[in-house]
């Protein structure tokens, strides 16, 4: 998918371009930028002193020696001073400017780790979201796979009224459809199974009961062939997708990339009528065209899928469509925090 939250070691990613946040000297230091340097070996370090340092919010470009990646790119994120002296428009410099790099060097894919929240104090919600939205911007006009790869769960936070509201929303949800009344009962003699008892039907039963169950389906006659029956079908998933980006007004490109999808798979979508994509993609394609929750669920069974209180996946798509949130992202950015799948792809 185009932006993506994983749980990884960032030396390990196989992309083309690994983003280090490293500080001025470009040397070397602790977190990312010393497990970088020591996973890429000391060519890097030799490189990097030729490069005479790099200020606040700007990016350079190196090899990626033993990586598993064509390049590193170096950016320097801003020291946290309370968020009054421009570490916010700094922090998306560094986003912009390390995209920008991997896009004149025709990457493909690029993995970043989340810039200025470890010793430089960034607080990690925010820094998060000023990473998702300046990337989700460069998407917008740029197609490129990007990683945002989270260390560890600990490091992973999101506001923390939106994670209480959320958890809230999905106990309310998830009680209701799966908890055990705490009265109910059961005595041995209930419990104990009840002898099977044959009873003969009268004719007129047998008779009525038949009738009943081969009672042909709505709109199908007792006279309609197999065939002529299979030309009811309702329209299709990618009927319904393609119907309803006209009717919102939208292009192509437009739908895919806000539901966080890559051209080639919106153009086998588009191709064939009778695609199944997987749930998220389903939901997706949904949140992109700002659906309604009954005109979701109708887009879902197209896919052959439901939304269901016994899923907090489902429960979380369900709060984010009801308070009218259609930020992919954002919606990803909470999926993650509670280990569900993302959308997209």
């Amino acid at each position: 998918m185009p932006l993506s939250i994983i749980r990884n070691d960032i030396t390990k990613m196989k992309v083309d371009a690994i983003v280090n946040a490293a500080n001025p000297s470009l040397l070397g230091g602790g977190g990312v930028d010393g497990a970088i340097h020591r996973a890429a070996g000391p060519g890097l370090l030799r490189e990097c002193r030729t490069l005479g340092g790099c200020r606040t919010g700007q990016a350079v470009i190196t090899g990626g020696y033993k990586l598993h990646c064509k390049y590193i790119i170096h950016t320097v994120g801003p020291v946290w001073q309370g968020g009054e002296h421009g570490e916010k428009e700094l922090l998306a410099s560094c986003y912009r400017n390390s995209l920008q790099l991997a896009f004149e060097h025709s990457c493909e894919s690029i993995a970043f780790p989340l810039i200025s929240s470890g010793v430089y104090g960034y607080p990690k919600a925010s820094a998060l979201n000023v990473a998702v939205s300046t990337i989700g911007e460069f998407l917008a006009d740029h197609d490129m796979t990007v990683h945002m790869v989270i260390f560890d769960k600990s490091s992973y936070v999101i506001g923390s009224k939106l994670y209480s509201d959320i958890a809230a929303y999905i106990d309310d949800r998830y009680a209701d459809e799966n908890a055990v009344p705490r009265s109910f009962s059961i005595t041995r003699a209930e419990a104990a199974p009840t002898p099977l008892r044959f009873q003969k039907a009268s004719k007129a039963k047998q008779k009525l009961h038949t009738d009943e169950c081969c009672m042909p389906a709505p709109g199908i006659s007792n006279q309609t062939s197999l065939a002529d029956a299979l030309k009811q079908i309702d329209e299709s998933f990618s009927e319904m997708l393609l119907r309803k980006i006209d009717e919102k007004g939208m292009t192509d490109a437009e739908c895919y990339k806000k539901a966080n999808i890559d051209r080639k798979l919106f153009s086998k979508i588009r191709s064939d009528r009778l695609y199944k994509p997987s749930k998220p993609t389903a939901i997706a394609f949904a949140i992109a065209l700002e659906l309604s929750l009954p005109e979701t669920e109708d887009m879902l069974k197209k896919a052959g899928f439901a939304l269901s209180h016994s899923n907090k996946f489902d429960i979380i798509i369900e709060y984010f469509i009801s308070i009218g949130n259609y930020n992919i992202y954002e919606i990803n950015e909470a999926l993650f925090a509670f280990d569900q799948s993302l959308l997209g792809v």
